[in-house]
């Protein structure tokens, strides 16, 4: 993937990966998916957004989701996020149900969560690309791997980082991070995917963004400015 722009420390972390056998297989295959026809979420310019816009020095959370959303429009290289002006999906309403019973904030107009990216929030999906209308389509062609890498590299790092894991899918990833639980120096909160399937199921009352926020405060790294600017 020589070709894909990748913000420069990033790439100095994931460098290794770009470099192994399974990363030239997935190369080929997003290239035979195209050249197919199949249309491919997102675009190839945005596969790395959640990286670029949050350097690995700026990284304060870490939200992990599964795999774009495989509509029309929507997806742009957040998890969870969607463009401007893209009605916004189940899982999204759900979380915003959640910030609005935990930190008191009004439902926002729109879905476009970039400014929490600028924050230091890593807006990371396990799989960065898929076929559209095909949900899942492109699990298991070795984004899983390199995610991985991303995680291991935050983890890895000095400054104390929150990571919210909402479903068992996000939670495979645990295995990877040293929890303050377990002597570690990270806080790591699990909680029921925001889908409307499982939300009911010990989402929707987490108190996970206050809890977040406590956890960075009291290292030292402020706080996240959960609300969304009006576009």
């Amino acid at each position: 993937m020589s070709d894909i722009a990748l913000h420069p420390d990033w790439l100095d972390l994931l460098r290794g990966e770009f470099e192994q056998p399974y990363m030239a297989d997935l190369k080929a295959f997003l290239a035979a998916e195209r050249a197919g026809g199949a249309r491919v979420f997102p675009r190839p310019a945005e596969w790395f957004r959640a990286l670029d816009l949050t350097p690995p020095d700026q990284v304060r959370v870490v939200i992990l989701g599964q795999d774009p959303y495989h509509g029309e429009g929507q997806a742009h290289g957040l998890c969870f996020s969607v463009q401007p002006g893209v009605r916004v999906p189940p899982s999204l309403v759900n979380i915003f149900k959640e910030l609005d019973t935990d930190l008191g904030l009004a439902r926002p107009s729109h879905g476009f969560l970039e400014s929490w990216a600028k924050q230091g929030v890593l807006l990371l999906n396990s799989v960065l690309t898929v076929r559209m209308g095909a949900a899942a389509s492109h699990q298991g062609r070795g984004w899983e791997r390199f995610t991985d890498a991303v995680v291991k590299a935050v983890a890895a790092g000095p400054r104390p980082t929150v990571f919210l894991l909402w479903g068992a899918y996000a939670q495979k990833k645990a295995a990877f991070i040293p929890d303050v639980s377990k002597g570690g120096r990270h806080l790591v909160l699990k909680a029921a995917h925001p889908s409307p399937l499982s939300a009911h199921n010990g989402f929707l009352g987490c108190g996970h963004f206050s809890r977040a926020n406590a956890f960075l405060r009291e290292h030292g790294r402020g706080e996240i400015d959960w609300g969304l600017p009006a576009l």
